[in-house]
């Protein structure tokens, strides 16, 4: 029985506030409007920006809530005027849109949308608008996207149509870390072949900036963690160098600087953490070391000293890699599939929605890479 045109009551993880573990509830998932498309969420992985959300930033107003934003699945149906998406293609959601009309979508100098600073409320994380309810109460949708349910619906500027052979338990991935850390090293920091790099953090985002550095062609690529368990998956993603901080008495800085002659020439914080974005930006070289901020945070201001920059070095930030969303995920999923670009290394466990909260400590704890989850 098609259920085009009907609202849909499935499976999702509700996380009712801060703090407290998700909910299997069944929500009800409007019929999409004018301009969206309804996707049944086939696979879904967990991103530190749910933790971040549900855990550290704590926003009341941004609950209740459905988390995820990392997700893969097939289109169920099209509102009015959606001509780009049909029944049954394979597709990933976008926290990030790209609307290819405004300002910012087609000037080649950034992959932001005017369009994605009004469909998303930053403050709350969470899209200005929702098609999902529960218990008779609005439940917002993270992001815009809320992979961490059956069903979602999401405004066409926000979903890529992706190659059908794509297996989506994998490449759902590519809905937000993967790119972010690969792309932070190939279209923001701009590696060059023979260069030397630093990574520091090395969850997703920065194993696969350790992907991006060794894709660009880097010769020496220093992989920071304080987790020695993560050591061996960064050499296998093309580090050179495990650098523990915790087994050194000097800064971290420092250390580089006596290890490279002086700083690297880019490097790349993906941690989301003040102290270690200064700490990356002070390990590359001050005559021309270019330093990325990649790891998200809006909690803590940060203070460095003019002279960091004065003498040539570059500080860039970095949101979702520098790619154009649409056009840019859909590359990715080519490049896996052309084997140009790694994910089944990133996948550590496979498991149910009704164990998301066993994924979520499982990261919280860095004790697995994405959980792939159905």
């Amino acid at each position: 029985m098609s259920t085009a045109g009907k609202v849909i009551r499935c499976r999702a993880a509700v996380s009712w506030a801060p703090n407290t573990p998700a909910t299997i509830e069944e929500i009800e998932v409007a019929p999409p409007q004018a301009g969206e498309v309804r996707i049944k969420i086939v696979a879904t992985s967990v991103c530190h920006s749910d933790l971040y959300h549900l855990l550290e930033s704590m926003t009341e107003d941004g609950f209740p809530t459905v988390l995820g934003h990392e997700g893969a699945g097939i289109v169920e149906s099209v509102g009015p005027g959606v001509t780009e998406f049909q029944p049954g293609d394979k597709a990933i959601p976008l926290f990030l849109c790209q609307c290819k009309e405004c300002r910012f979508c087609k000037s080649p100098r950034t992959n932001q949308c005017e369009r994605a600073w009004t469909r998303i409320r930053q403050e709350i994380m969470a899209g200005v608008e929702s098609r999902f309810t529960c218990k008779g109460k609005r439940i917002h949708q993270f992001m815009g996207t809320s992979t961490f349910s059956e069903y979602t619906v999401i405004n066409q500027i926000a979903v890529t149509k992706i190659d059908p052979a794509a297996p989506l338990d994998k490449v759902c991935l590519l809905g937000c870390g993967i790119c972010t850390g690969y792309g932070a090293a190939v279209n923001t920091a701009k590696v060059e072949a023979g260069s030397s790099c630093a990574v520091f953090g090395l969850g997703a985002v920065g194993l696969a900036a350790v992907m991006g550095c060794k894709a660009a062609g880097a010769s020496r690529i220093i992989a920071v963690d304080i987790n020695p368990d993560k050591a061996e998956k960064a050499k296998e993603l093309g580090a050179t160098d495990f650098l523990n901080p915790k087994d050194h008495s000097q800064p971290v800085h420092e250390v580089i600087s006596g290890m490279t002659g002086g700083g690297v020439d880019f490097s790349l914080e993906c941690v989301g953490n003040v102290e270690v974005m200064r700490s990356a930006l002070e390990s590359s070289m001050e005559a021309w070391g270019v330093s990325v901020v990649v790891g998200w945070t809006d909690m803590f201001d940060i203070a460095i000293r003019p002279r960091h920059l004065i003498c040539g070095r570059t500080w860039k930030g970095s949101m979702f890699g520098g790619f154009k969303a649409k056009d840019g995920v859909a590359g990715m999923v080519r490049a896996f599939l052309e084997k140009k670009v790694k994910l089944d290394e990133f996948i550590s466990h496979n498991m149910a929605l009704e164990q998301v909260n066993d994924a979520i400590e499982l990261m919280r704890n860095s004790q697995c890479a994405p959980s792939a989850g159905t």
